[in-house]
């Protein structure tokens, strides 16, 4: 995949990417949010054969990019029925609400209906993520439950999450 919107840009990950990736990955902070406080236990070696499976049919880790920058991932995941399951990261603190988590969404969505034939996209995030729950119902996504204490993170502590889909239909009739 690559998909671009003036500055930024959504592309696969490849191999050259697992050592950022990596770094991400392996950081506590900015996995906290994802239920590991300290991190994936995570080689750049697992990494690339991960990598090294995702197909644009099954799915795959994407990178994205301000002005050429590395600054976050995504990702996406067939999950039958003509149904994708994402997922982003920026984890560039500085690049933190400045609005591009909404457009790299929006981008993905697009290419997700319009180039990869899916009919509905889910996601979920931490109950405790409003931030993130704000900026998927402004995309257009509805919440269609929660669970509470579903799993537990890496220190024992019980997590919620949110569920939410968006139609091809939805999105489109916008």
């Amino acid at each position: 995949m690559l998909v671009t919107n003036d500055n930024l840009t959504i592309r696969d990950a490849v191999e050259s990417d697992a050592t950022q990736l990596g770094t991400w990955w392996r950081d506590g902070k900015v996995m906290a949010h994802a239920g590991f406080p300290n991190g994936l236990p995570i080689t750049n070696d697992e990494i690339i054969k991960n990598l090294a499976t995702g197909t644009d049919e099954k799915g795959r880790v994407l990178i994205i990019e301000v002005d050429s920058f590395p600054v976050g991932e995504m990702s996406y995941f067939n999950v039958g029925d003509s149904t994708a399951e994402i997922g982003i990261k920026i984890c560039d603190f500085n690049m933190q609400e400045k609005g591009h988590g909404t457009c790299f969404i929006r981008m993905l969505i697009n290419a997700l209906f319009v180039n990869h034939g899916f009919e509905r996209i889910i996601l979920d995030t931490n109950l405790k993520n409003v931030r993130a729950q704000h900026t998927y119902e402004k995309i257009g996504f509805r919440k269609t439950g929660e669970r509470i204490d579903c799993w537990e993170d890496q220190l024992g502590v019980p997590q919620s999450v949110v569920d939410f889909e968006l139609t091809k239909s939805e999105y489109i009739s916008e």
